[in-house]
C-alpha cells in the first residue's frame, strides 16, 4: 500500500453529535438485548457438565484470537498503517458478534454453545476488551519500531468500562430476565431482532461514512482484502482448534462462527465515542477496518454457514450411495 493510500484512508473523519451517539449507543443496547432474549438459565447446564468447548471458545476469543490477530499485523506491517493495525486489534478485542447464534442455527451448528459463548465472552467484555486492546495496541506500536513517534496507548477506563457496561451488561441482564419470566414474548421478539441488527449495523455504517464516501471507495479494495485475511485467520483458528481438540463436528463449527464473528459494532462505538485515539494523529483506519468488519463478518458468516451445509449434504448423498451399493 502506498503512502498516499494510507493517507487518504487515514483522513477518513467520522464525527458524530451527541444526539447521533446517543441513538447509536440505544439501537445496539436493543440489539444485544435481542441476542440475551434466547439465553436461559437452563441453556448454561448441559454445556456446562461438559465444559472442554465453553473453555476452547474462551481460549480462542480472548487469547488466541487478539493474539495471532498482534502478529498478522506485524507481518502486515508494509502493507498497512498502524492504524489499520489498531482497528485489527480492536475488533479482535472484542466479543463474539450478535448474529453468530443465527448463524450457528443455520449452520447446524450447537446453538446452546453458541448462545453461552456469547453470554459469557459479553460479560467478559468489561475487562478482557479494554486490556487486550492496551496490550497488544503497545506492543505492536513497539515492535513496529513506530512507538517513539506516537503517544502511549493509554485506554480510558471508566469510559470504555461504562460504554461496555450500558452496551452489554444492562441489556444482557434484562434480555436473559425477559427469557425466563415471559418465554412466550421472548421467543416471538428473537427472530426480529436477530433481522434487526444485521439491518442496525449495515445502516450504521452507511450512514456514518457517508461524507467520507469518495475516500472510503477509493481504499474500499484495500481495505477488504485485509478484513478478509484477518476474517479468515478468525475462521481458522475455531475451526483448527476445534479439530485438534477432537471435538463434535457441531462443537466445531461453533466455535468457527464464534471465533470468526466479532461485536465489531462496540468497536466502532469505542472509537466514536470514547477518547480512545484523543491525542493521536488522524486514525481514520482503524475506523474503516472496524465498520468494514461488521459488514464482512454477516457476509462470511452466510458463506461458512452454506459450506457446513453443502458438506452436509455431500455426506449424505456420500452415506445414501454406500448404503444402496451395499
Amino acid at each position: 500500500m502506498s503512502t498516499e493510500t494510507a493517507a487518504i484512508i487515514d483522513s477518513i473523519n467520522v464525527s458524530l453529535n451527541a444526539g447521533g451517539m446517543n441513538t447509536i449507543n440505544i439501537v445496539l443496547a436493543f440489539v444485544m438485548f435481542g441476542v440475551a432474549l434466547g439465553i436461559r438459565p437452563r441453556t448454561f447446564v448441559d454445556v456446562f457438565t461438559k465444559p472442554k468447548s465453553v473453555i476452547l471458545g474462551i481460549v480462542c476469543q480472548f487469547i488466541l484470537l487478539p493474539l495471532f490477530t498482534f502478529l498478522l499485523a506485524l507481518s502486515l506491517k508494509g502493507s498497512i498503517s498502524w492504524t489499520m493495525a489498531m482497528g485489527m486489534i480492536l475488533v479482535a478485542s472484542c466479543p463474539g458478534g450478535n448474529i453468530s447464534n443465527f448463524i450457528s442455527s443455520l449452520s447446524k451448528a450447537n446453538v446452546e454453545l453458541s448462545v453461552s459463548l456469547t453470554a459469557i465472552s459479553t460479560a467478559l467484555a468489561i475487562f478482557t476488551t479494554p486490556f487486550n486492546f492496551w496490550l497488544y495496541g503497545n506492543l505492536y506500536l513497539k515492535a513496529s519500531g513506530i512507538a517513539s513517534t506516537l503517544p502511549q496507548l493509554s485506554i480510558p477506563l471508566w469510559d470504555v468500562f461504562k460504554t461496555i457496561v450500558i452496551l452489554l451488561g444492562i441489556p444482557l441482564t434484562l434480555g436473559i430476565l425477559t427469557a425466563h419470566f415471559f418465554p412466550k414474548v421472548a421467543e416471538k421478539l428473537k427472530k426480529p431482532f436477530q433481522y434487526f441488527s444485521i439491518l442496525f449495523f449495515i445502516a450504521m455504517v452507511v450512514l456514518a461514512f457517508m461524507g467520507n464516501i469518495d475516500a472510503f471507495l477509493k481504499c474500499i479494495k484495500y481495505i477488504f482484502l485485509i478484513v478478509l485475511v484477518h476474517n479468515l485467520l478468525a475462521l481458522l483458528i475455531g475451526w483448527c482448534v476445534g479439530k485438534v481438540s477432537k471435538v463434535s463436528k457441531e462443537d466445531r463449527r461453533t466455535l468457527t462462527i464464534e471465533t470468526g464473528i466479532q461485536n465489531s459494532g462496540l468497536g466502532l462505538v469505542l472509537l466514536l465515542g470514547t477518547g480512545i485515539f484523543a491525542n493521536f494523529p488522524p486514525h481514520g483506519g482503524a475506523l474503516v477496518i472496524t465498520a468494514w468488519w461488521g459488514i464482512w463478518h454477516i457476509v462470511s458468516g452466510l458463506g461458512t454457514s452454506a459450506l457446513f451445509r453443502l458438506s452436509d449434504k455431500r455426506a449424505l448423498k456420500k452415506l445414501t450411495t454406500n448404503q444402496s451399493n451395499s
